[in-house]
């Protein structure tokens, strides 16, 4: 089997849900020849590789461990799905402080074992700050962390499909900004559909305001309404898309969607979250964000969101004052 690198790329939670979806997607997709599954839990992650290896996949190698330094002793690219999982009537942001601790020690396990680690996605929830967390320890650039935001984007491009009647391949280029949380800014002036602009189709017959009202409401709710279906939080979507993101990393197809990103600007400082980005070998890229005044006015809104966030986890300890994080990671200016 062909793939986009044989160097190791670790999946760390690879005995959740979300972690042995990636895993599998990531050996179908043809990301490379050696993938090694990292988990605490040592019989569920053996369970994971048994059923991988059960699949019969030729051309590659699995490993598993439930040692943190051998999973990442020469790992270039990581996606660490290892958080606390999200349960019915719980935000993202419940997650917070368990997750935080948990985002620290990973980026302090970085430094210490694969420092030249090429490009890590972070998934778990609230992945904003998680991810902020875990570049400020790692002492990563800024360039080579990447979160998971993107699922806001395709759950609006769901939305409209199904409002509209017609294929999600006629839905182009939706995009939210911002936090990955209910908080997030809902953009109408990028999408087309059917070739027309969505904005041009809201406060009309086809999609009264009142819809739009309702359809922003359940893209913010996305995550929720997969629990409330499911019984579990959501692991085919997150661990696709996920997945995607680093074989851009690895120099693969272009990443279609917004990412999470660290943004330092002038405007939105010190802060990680969704935003148009270029992922390559290279890493990532910023590009311009523009809107309507009204989406810009809740882009910043979910900005203040995500300072409060942020500044609730330097409360807690686990980050520093802001003057403090070059002195913990040089890469941040």
């Amino acid at each position: 089997m062909k793939t986009l690198t044989d160097e190791k790329l670790t999946i760390v939670g690879a005995a959740g849900m979300i972690g042995s979806n990636m895993a599998q997607t990531a050996i179908m997709m043809g990301l490379t020849s050696n993938i090694c599954l990292y988990d605490p839990y040592a019989p569920g992650l053996e369970g994971v590789a048994e059923e991988l290896f059960h699949c019969g996949f030729e051309g590659v190698n699995i490993t598993f461990t439930s040692d943190i330094k051998e999973a990442l002793t020469d790992a270039k690219y990581i996606v660490n799905s290892g958080g606390a999982a999200r349960k019915a009537g719980m935000t993202r942001e419940d997650l917070l402080k368990g997750n935080a601790a948990i985002a620290e020690e990973f980026g302090k396990n970085v430094k210490a074992y694969c420092p030249d680690v090429k490009h890590i996605v972070v998934i778990f929830n609230p992945a904003d700050i998680t991810g902020l967390i875990t570049l400020l320890y790692s002492g990563l650039k800024p360039s080579q962390v990447t979160t998971l935001a993107a699922l806001d984007s395709t759950r609006l491009r769901s939305e409209l499909a199904k409002h509209f009647g017609i294929s999600m391949d006629q839905v182009e280029n939706c995009r939210t900004y911002g936090g990955h949380g209910e908080q997030m800014a809902v953009f109408a002036s990028t999408a087309k559909v059917d070739g027309k602009p969505l904005a041009e189709l809201i406060g009309t017959d086809a999609l009264t305001k009142d819809q739009w009202t309702e359809i922003q409401t359940k893209v913010t709710k996305g995550g929720a309404n997969i629990i409330a279906l499911r019984g579990r939080s959501s692991f085919q979507s997150p661990s696709y898309v996920s997945i995607e993101m680093i074989a851009a990393a690895m120099g693969g197809n272009p990443f279609r969607w917004p990412a999470g990103a660290y943004v330092s600007n002038g405007k939105f400082d010190h802060i990680m979250m969704a935003w148009e980005t270029s992922i390559t070998k290279e890493g990532v890229a910023l590009k311009d964000v523009h809107g309507t005044p009204e989406e810009e006015a809740a882009l910043e809104k979910s900005y203040k969101h995500l300072c409060a966030l942020r500044d609730e986890v330097i409360a807690m300890g686990v980050l520093p004052a802001i003057s403090e994080w070059h002195k913990l990671n040089p890469n941040i200016k």
